[in-house]
């Protein structure tokens, strides 16, 4: 009889071997490049993370977008802003398209330069010579014009807090011919050249006048132009009753210090605001966002106050999806997962790590699925015990303040096998930087499978139609379960990831259904391979 060690039946189906380290160097799988693309696009914010620099993550974007086509590029910037909210990297893609198809860029530009902060990202990516020039060039150089006319009276105002370029460098490199004597006052306003005051926007007109007077209503402009005119109480009150949203949800500490919640009526009147459903689905709030507000919130903030910015979230998380069947959630609190969700970037860094926006994510899909199985892990599986009851934020905090170590994402794999769990769909979310397993079930390297992919292979064999869906937080480009009809990578951490969650549960998905959604973006089809 033949050596049964050397020829037993593969359980589950035959396993790929794995084709890459990851940055822990364990064994991985290499994304496609436009999977790969997606995974950086979509989770990286261009600064440094646990495992790569903000060099290596811009060098890896731009490797691989020499790799796709220029219609993928264009669907993936429209996507990373439409559906991800992204920032630096739909602009970086978008000067990567005006190198390569300036067409194509003119048709998604407004889309996706959809206002100051994204334009002044654009201007400077372009002048960085990053992607190949120096110089905006003569067709986004217009299309940069175009904006600045198109563009409403209030986002110029607002597009004119902001730096390094800032809107009067953007002017004066595109040189915009106005389109109307108003808008030709309001650029020589902001070139310090002679105006018209009575031709400016009215809430400039106020802004001016209050300058000279001190007097009269607290005008309508972005509050950083306001911040050196040594506001009181009261006029820090007048600012709090007609602040947008995102201000709102930003400087509630600000509007703490200045005294302006001494005013029942004001603390209504915010929490109100905060918690409105037709705002928050309109501002495109990141549920992070509003766990960043409340994490940020002094304790000295009235109940009022936190109690709303908890009402928001739960709204927020309204497109998580109700998974038939029996699910289980596998969450990464291991060291790397506590870095910065937007990685490092000095003081300026975000309090948010990535363990926390992963328990926010798995709290969600709790709260939607009571019977799910929670299954926390680091180099092994943790025990939790959490509350559907209890609110998102509550168990959230709960899950990151789990003790963390290393990463073993096959762990929780393990843990169910051992257990005999009958699964219908699991769902991962981590960084997917597994490396314990690769060093203790054989060395680093080699032609062997993953041990996920071992593990999920058993599962198979006791659950034949289980899915799992990886979701990633961080940029890179590889992963521990390889990409097939039933195991679905998805990056980012927006709510369009619990749509596509959603779509992949349902079972009338098929394999590489994140690219697929990507690739629905519409951009017009090219006449020649612009490659």
């Amino acid at each position: 009889m033949a050596n049964k060690n050397l020829f037993q039946r593969i359980k589950g189906g035959l396993m790929p071997h794995a084709d890459t380290q990851n940055s822990a160097g364990g064994r991985a799988y290499q994304l496609s490049d436009k999977q790969a693309l997606a995974q950086y696009v979509a989770t990286g914010c261009l600064n440094g993370t646990f495992y790569n620099s903000d060099k290596q993550q811009l060098e890896n974007v731009l490797k691989l977008a020499a790799k796709v086509e220029t219609r993928f590029l264009a669907q993936l910037a429209l996507y990373a802003r439409t559906k991800a909210y992204m920032k630096d990297t739909p602009a970086l893609l978008c000067a990567i398209i005006a190198t390569r198809d300036t067409d194509l860029l003119a048709e998604i530009f407004p889309q996706v330069i959809d206002n100051g902060k994204m334009l002044r990202n654009f201007v400077q990516i372009m002048r960085s010579g990053v992607t190949g020039r120096k110089s905006l060039g003569s067709a986004p150089k217009r299309m940069v014009q175009q904006w600045l006319n198109r563009a409403s009276d209030q986002q110029l105002i607002y597009a004119s807090v902001g730096n390094d370029p800032s809107l009067l460098d953007v002017i004066k490199m595109v040189h915009p011919r106005p389109k109307s004597s108003e808008r030709e006052q309001l650029f020589a306003y902001y070139l310090g050249r002679a105006y018209d005051i009575s031709k400016l926007p009215h809430p400039l007109q106020d802004f001016e006048n209050y300058k000279k007077t001190g007097q009269g209503e607290i005008p309508q402009v972005p509050f950083q132009l306001l911040t050196s005119l040594g506001l009181g109480k009261q006029e820090w009150q007048s600012i709090a009753r007609t602040a947008p949203w995102h201000m709102t949800r930003m400087n509630l500490n600000t509007f703490l210090r200045h005294g302006v919640f001494d005013d029942p009526a004001i603390i209504k009147l915010v929490s109100d605001r905060l918690r409105d459903p037709q705002i928050i689905k309109k501002v495109k709030v990141f549920p992070y966002q509003l766990m960043a507000a409340y994490m940020n919130a002094s304790d000295d903030l009235p109940a009022a106050i936190r109690e709303a910015l908890q009402d928001a979230l739960e709204i927020s998380l309204e497109n998580v999806p109700v998974v038939e069947g029996k699910v289980a959630v596998c969450i990464d609190v291991s060291g790397s997962m506590h870095s910065p969700i937007t990685g490092y970037r000095g003081t300026a860094g975000s309090k948010v790590k990535c363990v926390d926006v992963a328990s926010l994510i798995t709290a969600a899909i709790l709260r939607k699925n009571p019977l799910a199985e929670i299954i926390p892990f680091t180099g092994d599986v943790l025990k939790v015990r959490l509350n559907p009851r209890d609110s998102v934020m509550s168990n959230a905090a709960k899950l990151a303040s789990l003790p963390w170590g290393g990463t073993n994402c096959s762990a929780p794999l393990r843990w169910l096998n051992k257990k005999r769990r009958q699964v219908d769909t699991v769902i991962f979310v981590s960084d997917n930087e597994s490396w314990l397993d690769s060093a203790h079930y054989g060395c680093f390297g080699g032609a062997a499978a993953t041990e996920t992919m071992k593990q999920w292979s058993q599962i198979k064999q006791r659950s034949p139609s289980a899915r799992m869906a990886c979701i990633d937080l961080t940029p890179h480009g590889n992963t521990q379960a390889k990409e097939r009809d039933d195991i679905l990578n998805i990056g980012g951490f927006s709510d369009q990831v619990f749509k596509l969650l959603a779509s992949f549960s349902s079972r009338q998905t098929t394999a590489d259904l994140w690219v697929d959604e990507i690739e629905k973006e519409r951009v017009r089809m090219p006449l020649k391979s612009s490659a």
